[in-house]
């Protein structure tokens, strides 16, 4: 889908909650987000989009189609929601809470604030979290990177001194199959049990191959495993090579550098949730109904 169609299909919020309603219930039966179980719930024909579990409470429970989700208690419109998150899916690099205060809707006469448009942004990548991980098969790349600003770059009395060069900066490690999907989070520090422990929970046991650097913490890995030494400006080596997870991280810092500018550790794992699941979906023509789905 096209930004055009976005905002031609769902310019209401009825036709934004009756795709909500099938994306969530697609089988046609409404489930009570409460207890699960879709016998004895009623539609009420006063409210749309609006149902009463009688399983639950004597009383009933009352729920409606956004109950459990990430536009619960909103009040930014869902036709502004929806526009966010194509934003969100399409921009290969990302877009900005500022980018998408410049572009939001007015809220009841008052222009969205950038706080408001931050928590969007920051409810969306909380929803692009992989519920249905499957670990790593095939020819499996692991390698480590390190996202944060150069000690060069601060100001003389911030600099902590020579030889702290990751002083500040955040770990992240991942794995991604040829050809395949990414897996990546943050890790506290880079050695040998953390980056093992990464690996034995990513990786299928019944991989063909794990393709590393020469960093030691990857030494004992009980996979079939072979190195490059980029230390001798070795990168590839017949099969041997991390050259795609490379490329996967210099997506994610060029995002940081040119989009978003500066990323806190605080909440660097809800970028990387954004990163790899625009990059695992890059192939999915229906990516926009995708992560509305799973919000």
């Amino acid at each position: 889908m096209t930004l055009r169609q976005v905002e031609r299909e769902f310019a209401t919020a009825d036709a934004c909650k009756a795709l909500l309603t099938q994306l969530r219930w697609p089988d046609g039966k409404v489930h009570c987000p409460r207890c699960g179980l879709s016998v004895k719930v009623y539609a009420l024909k006063t409210r749309p989009y609006h149902w009463v579990c009688k399983h639950c409470a004597k009383n009933g429970y009352r729920f409606s189609v956004l109950t459990g989700t990430v536009f619960e208690n909103t009040n930014v419109p869902l036709p502004t929601w929806f526009r966010v998150a194509y934003l969100m899916v399409s921009s290969k690099k990302g877009i900005s809470a500022l980018q998408v205060h410049r572009m939001i809707d007015p809220v009841r006469g008052k222009k969205g604030s950038y706080k408001t448009a931050w928590y969007m942004c920051h409810r969306l990548r909380a929803a692009m979290k992989d519920g249905d991980f499957r670990r790593l098969m095939g020819v499996v790349e692991v390698d480590e990177t390190y996202v944060g600003g150069k000690e060069g770059n601060k100001h003389v009395g911030q600099r902590r001194g020579r030889g702290s060069w990751m002083s500040e900066k955040a770990a992240v490690i991942g794995a991604i199959a040829r050809k395949g999907n990414v897996v990546c989070q943050v890790i506290e520090r880079a050695d040998a049990a953390t980056l093992q422990q990464f690996v034995n929970e990513t990786v299928s046991d019944k991989v063909s191959l794990v393709a590393t650097d020469e960093h030691i913490g990857y030494r004992d890995i009980d996979r079939p495993h072979a190195t490059v030494t980029h230390s001798r400006d070795e990168y590839v080596h017949g099969n041997v090579h991390t050259q795609n997870l490379d490329s996967f991280w210099s997506l994610l810092k060029r995002g940081v550098v040119g989009t978003f500018h500066k990323v806190s550790k605080t909440h660097l794992p809800l970028y990387l949730n954004e990163f790899s699941w625009r990059f695992n979906h890059r192939n999915d023509p229906e990516i926009f109904r995708a992560v509305l789905a799973g919000c």
